[in-house]
């Protein structure tokens, strides 16, 4: 018994290839590609922009600063200045009130001072017309339970 041990095709030729080697194309066209990018001229983007000449306006000026301190007994000082009685910190609200620019009204309440104090000065400037209100000095309170 014989065995024959070929390479499948009768007549002994082989077999024709019929891919087409691509590599050369590729290689083509990225040296292409490459040319084409050094080429093109670089395109730069130019806003034109005409901006205001002249002086800038001035710094707005910082408004003035009132500090009211609520004492722990009810007690209340405008600037560090004692109010002796209510007619007084009304006449106080009723002139800063009336000013062009009105003050900012910095409200420093003791740690120790009752709600009720506080919350009558509040009421004051707001039944006044004051709209710059503000409670600095919250930092004492933070903590608390």
């Amino acid at each position: 018994m014989a065995m024959n041990v070929g390479s499948g095709s009768e007549g002994g030729d082989p077999e024709v290839m019929v891919d087409v080697n691509t590599t050369p194309l590729i290689d083509v066209m990225l040296v292409l590609l490459i040319m084409l990018i050094i080429t093109i001229p670089i395109q730069t983007n130019a806003v034109k922009l005409d901006l205001p000449q002249g002086n800038p306006p001035p710094p707005p000026v910082p408004p003035q600063v009132v500090t009211i301190d609520v004492d722990f007994d009810g007690a209340i000082a405008w600037n560090g200045e004692p109010i002796p009685d209510e007619a007084s910190l009304l006449s106080h609200f009723a002139t800063a009130a009336a000013m062009p620019d009105q003050p900012e009204i910095h409200l420093r309440p003791n740690k120790l001072a009752d709600y009720k104090y506080v919350a009558h000065v509040l009421a004051d400037a707001q039944r006044l017309g004051m709209t710059k209100l503000g409670i600095v000095g919250n930092e004492q309170f933070m903590g608390q339970n």
